[in-house]
């Protein structure tokens, strides 16, 4: 039994517990060095019977080697591979090096990385023990982590120790330990039995209950050989204890500790084949076995403890270690060769700068971009060509952005702008620093970046700066910036390209339909659209966004559908948060609603996961609008004050508009109209489709409190755009409000026709609400009671409950007493997860298929529709084709 650690004994059980029974769990242990993460993994590993084990750690000199952790903690599984989805294999092959590997997304390797995982625990539960997680490289980090999230039905526990630093291994999310020093009594029984009264107090007191302090403290102290006084932190103390263990020990095995520690792997030969080199003798490990510092177990050296070989790293001199590195070198090849040759070289050397950018090379082809990051800064750092310098900080840069890591992109980019005056190079550190903006949630920054990049190129390059004018269109409308607009426009006009060239036909057009120039921009938006290749993709996302300022529904919902079925089947994983932002969106705007709840859950997991707060909070909003329009107020609030809060800190009036709107649907199906009318019209300024959707519950609030004059600019521009694009769904908005303002029969009745013809399910609910209200009020209730039956029954299908009492009540009014309940959809007990899974499932897709598809395990795919079933009424998946599952 540990000493004084049952508490997380007993969590540790539980998690074994739960994976004998078929379910997965997470557990970070957290702690100081010393507390006993260690031994606590070391006593799940003894526990697991009846589980298989799989081991893996991170090695502190291989954090800037892409997927050597995740490598080392997969290795045993690697004869699975071929039961992988294709996609996943390659991508995990490619990033071991055991293939090449083409242009996929690194979050794919997490995907595969779960799948593995759960291939390993098909036939029994599986126990997954990671130590020292805060030496992970960042993309077996990113690829564990992302794992991690999604183990649900596998059977598998994973059990991860890390130390308290969260930037190195962040775990937010994931359910954690943190280990905290021993009482008294239990601290006592560590010390070592001979240890004089008086030194035992001061060790306990500098020990404060870390396991590892006392007994090496205590050991140190007994000896004589470490001076406990004075203000030192705890880890220094302990790299104090253990430099007098290494300080006895003769210099030849001084000096070999020295080298094991500084060889990333361990490799008996290579520790050897260096001393060698070094001229240190093969038998001078055997003192350092004998004291119990270091032993070698398969052809690998292992210190005993990570701190035991940083004390032996840093326990001889700078010069000491160079010539080491140096020794190193010359026994491996590729990228240690580089890494060990840069921690050798004294100055600029641009060889070893080639070398390592060589490696960066290697380490961005297998996905590991941080890694290709780090390889390229320290190239700059030896390049003694300033142009040299300034390319490979500007390579560094893109990498930073492709590993996620947005502040250091950004950092880095600003470097290499103040080492080059080189146009191109000079807009390509814009567009990364624009990319960065973005992501973190500042349209206003992107914006700037945009504008000042396309001015470093406008004279090398007019095209590409008329394409990155183009994305500072969108971002200065997000920010609403008005004298930025015009800058970009001047900027536009200088560039020479002709007037009816589509890039600038189109920048300018949406810069205008931005501006409130509807009638000079919209037709130049449309045309592009008309004619616009939706090849792939990137195009189809340009399309998608075009298409929502033209209000193209049906080509929205074609394209939105093809944008994320084009990231799965690709393999974008970072990507599709994006894309099911845009189909959530479009799916909110026809009315179906339940999809977009489903599709934007989905979405707004995926952008935690993958660290995108701009895409979190757009789907934030959709899903708080989806709320109040149910009316979940206790979901609705957080979601939309979150999104709220976000547009406000990054200065972003634009991606304030869904939960400014989420928030007013709220005030408006709880009767509060003046608070309704009151945050839409508060809303940014502007002109887009987003006017449209808005301006129908502007005019209801209005109507209601009896200011229709309120509303007039506001329908001005709603009226303006609505012709423009000549949809029928847009006009039929336009309609309700008429019929609203003008006390207009006629118009509610167009309106019902035009529904027709652009079928909105709760758009056209209500529409018949407000018709059905009036002809109510003007006693004509025979009338109303079919509009008000049908507006009450399309609520129940949509579940927005608000609406539908509202539609009761009226009915009620109208003479039915007890309106017509809709009979209960089977289909309404299912999960959002659920039901995409029996929906697949009905198409023919396997397990594996379905989890490819929707990024989790076969295992957790048939728990889904284990549990589906029975509240489909059901016992197979053949029995699904006699259900209407577009209508669940």
């Amino acid at each position: 039994m540990l000493q004084g650690r049952a508490e997380e004994i007993r969590a540790v059980e539980a998690l074994l517990a739960d994976a004998r029974t078929g379910t997965s769990g997470v557990l970070v242990l957290r702690g100081e060095p010393g507390l006993g993460k260690s031994a606590l993994l070391e006593y799940a590993a003894q526990a697991a019977d009846g589980v298989t084990v799989l081991r893996g750690a991170g090695v502190e000199t291989e954090v800037e080697l892409p997927f050597a952790a995740l490598h080392l903690l997969l290795r045993p599984a690697l004869d699975r591979l071929d039961t992988l989805p294709e996609p996943q294999a390659v991508a995990l092959r490619g990033a071991f090096g055991l293939a090449p590997l083409g242009q996929t997304d690194k979050f794919l390797v997490g995907l595969a990385t779960l799948s593995l995982l759960a291939e390993l625990a098909e036939n029994r539960p599986l126990l997954a023990v990671v130590d020292d997680a805060q030496w992970f490289d960042q993309a077996s980090a990113s690829a564990l982590l992302f794992a991690a999230r999604r183990l649900h039905s596998e059977g598998v526990a994973l059990l991860i120790a890390a130390r308290d630093d969260q930037a190195a291994f962040p775990t937010s999310g994931l359910p954690e330990l943190r280990l905290g020093g021993l009482v008294r009594d239990d601290a006592e029984l560590l010390l070592n039995d001979g240890l004089p009264a008086h030194l035992r107090e001061q060790v306990l007191a500098e020990a404060g209950g870390n396991p590892l302090a006392l007994i090496e403290l205590s050991k140190a102290a007994g000896a004589g050989e470490l001076e406990l006084a004075g203000p030192l932190p705890l880890t220094d103390r302990l790299l104090d204890a253990f430099a007098g263990q290494i300080q006895r020990m003769p210099d030849p095995t001084r000096k070999m500790l020295a080298v094991a520690a500084a060889e990333d792997t361990g490799a008996l030969g290579i520790v050897l084949a260096a001393s060698g080199t070094l001229t240190i003798p093969a038998d001078a490990l055997e003192p350092a076995e004998l004291a119990g510092l270091a032993k070698v177990t398969g052809g690998v050296l292992r210190f005993r403890h990570p701190l035991l070989r940083s004390a032996a790293y840093h326990s001889i001199s700078s010069a000491q270690r160079r010539a080491i590195h140096q020794a190193l070198a010359g026994a491996v090849s590729d990228d240690r060769r580089a890494w060990h040759l840069a921690l050798a070289a004294t100055g600029p050397d641009e060889e070893i700068a080639g070398a390592l950018e060589q490696s960066a090379e290697r380490a961005g082809a297998r996905l590991g971009y941080a890694a290709m990051a780090t390889a390229y800064e320290r190239s700059a750092q030896l390049s003694a060509d300033p142009g040299q310098l300034a390319r490979r900080l500007a390579a560094a840069a893109l990498a930073a952005k492709e590993a996620g890591q947005g502040r250091r992109a950004a950092d880095l980019s600003e470097r290499a702008a103040h080492q080059t005056t080189d146009p191109v190079t000079l807009a390509r550190l814009s567009d990364v620093r624009a990319a960065v903006a973005y992501d973190e949630g500042s349209p206003r920054g992107a914006a700037r970046f945009l504008v000042d990049g396309a001015t470093h190129v406008a004279e090398a390059d007019p095209r590409t700066a008329a394409r990155m004018l183009m994305a500072a269109a969108h971002n200065i409308w997000a920010a609403g910036d008005p004298a930025l607009a015009a800058e970009a426009s001047r900027l536009l006009d200088r560039l020479g390209l002709p007037a009816d060239d589509s890039l600038v036909s189109l920048t300018r057009g949406v810069a205008l339909v931005y501006g409130g120039d509807l009638e000079s921009g919209y037709p130049m938006v449309d045309g592009f659209l008309r004619q616009a290749s939706t090849s792939g993709v990137p195009a189809q996302m340009m399309a998608a966004n075009l298409t929502f300022i033209c209000g193209r529904l049906d080509q929205a919902v074609e394209l939105t559908t093809a944008i994320a079925a084009g990231c799965r089947a690709e393999g974008r994983i970072r990507l599709l948060p994006f894309a099911l932002n845009h189909l959530a969106y479009t799916q909110v705007v026809i009315g179906h609603h339940r999809d977009a709840r489903d599709n934007g859950e989905e979405g707004l997991q995926l952008a935690l996961d993958t660290g995108q707060p701009h895409a979190a909070t757009g789907l934030r909003g959709q899903l708080a609008w989806l709320a109040a329009v149910e009316g979940d107020e206790e979901r609705c609030r957080p979601l939309a004050e979150s999104a709220l809060a976000f547009a406000v800190s990054h200065n972003a009036p634009a991606v304030a508009l869904l939960p400014i709107w989420a928030l007013a649907m709220l005030d408006l199906t709880q009767g509060r109209d003046q608070a309704a009318l009151d945050r839409l019209q508060a809303r940014p300024a502007g002109s887009s489709h987003f006017g449209t959707r808005f301006v129908v519950d502007e005019v209801e609030a209005a109507v209601r409190l009896g200011t229709p004059d309120r509303v007039r600019e506001s329908m001005e521009l709603a009226e303006r755009w609505t012709d423009l694009s000549g949809e029928d769904w847009a006009n039929a908005l336009i309609a309700r409000c008429h019929g609203l303002l003008r006390d207009s029969e006629a118009d509610f009745a167009r309106a019902l026709d035009l529904h027709k013809l652009a079928p909105q399910p709760y758009e056209q609910a209500r529409t018949r609400l407000a018709y059905g209200e009036w002809l109510r009020r003007r006693r004509r209730k025979a009338e109303a009671r079919p509009h008000l039956r049908e507006a009450h029954e399309a609520f129940e299908r949509l579940n927005a409950r608000p609406w539908a009492d509202r539609a009761a009540a009226e009915l009620r009014a109208a003479g039915e007493v007890t309106p017509t309940r809709r009979r209960v959809d089977p289909g309404a007990a299912l999960t959002a997860q659920e039901l995409q899974v029996v929906r697949l499932a009905a198409t023919g897709a396997t397990n594996r298929d379905i989890a490819a598809h929707l990024l989790l395990s076969p295992r957790t795919i048939g728990q889904h529709l284990y549990k589906a079933f029975p509240k489909l009424g059901i016992s197979s998946r053949t029995e699904l084709a006699r259900l209407d599952l577009d209508r669940l």
